[in-house]
């Protein structure tokens, strides 16, 4: 039971970064409101910088900032290492 909402969480919050990525991306294009950078930091860091990742590779989107090309996957490793300790655990 623990398992599944640990993957139905990280699902939900992978749809929010992914969804904030892409918006992000639309609103700097038409020159709208953007998603702060600390809102998309902060998604990544509760369990969506992997699909913000990817999705930031695939819509080219702030692609040149260090603080997302270093900062996601140092995010994604700090998750696989909770996760790992999650099922080492239970």
């Amino acid at each position: 039971m623990l398992f599944k909402l640990l993957w139905l969480y990280l699902a939900v919050v992978s749809v929010i970064s992914v969804v904030l990525t892409v918006y992000d991306k639309a609103a700097a294009k038409a020159g709208r409101w953007r998603v702060p950078e600390a809102t998309l930091m902060t998604v990544g860091l509760f369990g969506g910088a992997a699909a913000e990742f990817i999705m930031m590779k695939l819509i080219r989107h702030k692609t040149k900032h260090k603080k997302f090309m270093i900062g996601l996957p140092l995010e994604i490793v700090l998750h696989i290492a909770v996760v790992a300790l999650i099922f080492y655990l239970f």
